[in-house]
């Protein structure tokens, strides 16, 4: 068995079985040769008489050494056949391995495209959303919009934005898109700034964290309210050198985030951090602007109040003829049969607000003096153009009348300072102030003490 084996696997090249093929040819010369020989001799077919026969003649021992001379030449000839199919079994392999290289060339581009046109879709969007949502001012609108997008966008079952309190001590969570999200921010849920979740570590540490498995990442934090969570990525936001909160997305699929992903999304996280931020400064420009509004308007009200005390007529009638001052029942009465300040062409009667910075001050009525009368364009602008002017005019004296009192006020300061600054002698100083003081107040007792043993309160 063994030597058929050998036998097998020596006959398994070329140059072997030809060197063997010419050699076995070969042998058929020497035979023949010998065969003929004993022939002509007249001698028996016998290997004894072969033996004569090649000893008598020295041409077949020429003969004899044709099996190895063909044997050799058939083995050259085997030798070559080798070389060529080890060649063309290189280059077979070559071939093989070149194909397999270029279909894996082509797999990698194809992905690398795919993933390419995918991240280029993707910031498309991103930039598409950015756009949107920097031109929304109020917060929680913000806020709500951007988780929906985030998940839209991404895929992901669970947004959430964390943003820091004053305190700079925890995470709060102010909107979310999913149920779980939604109940946590019923409770008012928050995280500490600490290791002991992945939004607290990246608000801590200012540094994005992924969970691609969090089954086994020390620092996720189970959350009963989204058990269906397998994957998670925090992203810091980010407002100059700030980190003002955190973007938490969570995902059902194990290992669903990649490099590429923590790329894109830090991307959208600044932007989103400039949109926060905006909003947040409209907010308190808005309050401040209210606040500054509200306390204007308080001292424009006082100090109408004052003007008003000052005058003797708060209004006139002009019948056509005679200009007469307003009564207060008349005021009283006009004002309440106008109701609402109204311009309608339609009416009989026009009735203006006097405005002056968004403050009603006073009100121009138009009425027919007989039966109604259907008011023009003209009339109307008029009548809007005079009231307009009106207040713009009684501005100007309130404002004028507000200068001379200060004027006047601090002259009679500097008068009193004056006269109490040229003398020395106490008494003659407490005198000088309560006369000063009861010449320039005028229908007034004044008394001034000074507590030399300390019993006033």
């Amino acid at each position: 068995m063994n030597r058929r084996m050998n036998l097998f696997t020596f006959l398994q090249s070329d140059t072997q079985r030809y060197a063997l093929a010419g050699a076995l040819f070969g042998l058929f010369f020497p035979i023949t040769a010998t065969i003929i020989r004993m022939q002509l001799l007249g001698l028996p077919s016998n290997f004894a008489n072969a033996l004569k026969a090649q000893a008598a003649d020295p041409l077949l021992w020429i003969i004899d050494t044709a099996p190895v001379f063909l044997g050799l030449f058939a083995a050259v000839a085997g030798r070559r056949q080798d070389n060529l199919q080890n060649l063309n079994a290189e280059l077979r392999r070559q071939g093989s391995e070149l194909e397999a290289t270029r279909q894996t060339l082509e797999k990698r581009v194809q992905e690398r495209t795919a993933d390419l046109t995918k991240r280029a879709t993707q910031l498309h969007t991103i930039a598409k959303a950015a756009r949107a949502i920097a031109g929304i001012q109020e917060l929680g609108t913000l806020l709500s919009d951007i988780t929906t997008s985030v998940s839209e966008l991404f895929g992901y079952y669970h947004t959430g934005i964390f943003l820091l309190d004053e305190t700079g001590e925890f995470a709060v969570l102010r909107a979310a898109n999913s149920e779980g999200g939604k109940r946590m921010l019923e409770r008012k849920h928050r995280l500490h700034l600490d290791n002991n979740s992945i939004v607290g570590y990246t608000a801590f540490l200012k540094e994005s964290r992924i969970a691609l498995d969090v089954g086994t990442d020390s620092v996720y934090f189970n959350n009963p309210d989204l058990p269906e969570t397998r994957s998670e990525m925090a992203v810091p936001l980010r407002a100059g050198r700030r980190v003002i909160g955190v973007l938490d997305v969570q995902s059902r699929e194990p290992n669903a985030f990649s490099k590429e992903d923590v790329d894109i999304i830090e991307i959208f996280a600044d932007q989103i951090a400039i949109a926060i931020e905006n909003a947040r400064l409209f907010t308190e420009a808005r309050i401040a602007l209210s606040e500054s509004r509200a306390t204007f308007d308080k001292y424009i009200n006082q100090e109408w109040s004052k003007f008003g005390d000052l005058v003797r007529n708060t209004g006139f009638v002009f019948d056509g003829k005679l200009i007469t001052p307003l009564t207060d029942a008349l005021q009283r009465q006009r004002l309440a049969q106008t109701g609402s300040l109204t311009i309608d062409k339609t009416s009989s009667e026009i009735s203006i607000p006097i405005r002056i910075r968004g403050q009603t001050i006073g009100v121009l009525d138009v009425r027919p003096k007989k039966g109604s009368r259907q008011w023009t364009q003209d009339e109307l602008a008029v009548v809007e153009a005079a009231a307009d002017r009106a207040a713009l005019a009684l501005e100007n004296a309130r404002l004028v009348e507000s200068a001379q009192r200060r004027v006047g006020r601090e002259r009679a300061i500097g008068e009193i300072s004056s006269r109490i600054g040229a003398v020395s002698d106490r008494d003659m100083i407490l005198q000088s102030a309560i006369e000063e003081l009861g010449r320039k107040i005028g229908n007034t007792e004044i008394r001034i003490e000074i507590d030399v043993e300390g019993s006033l309160p």
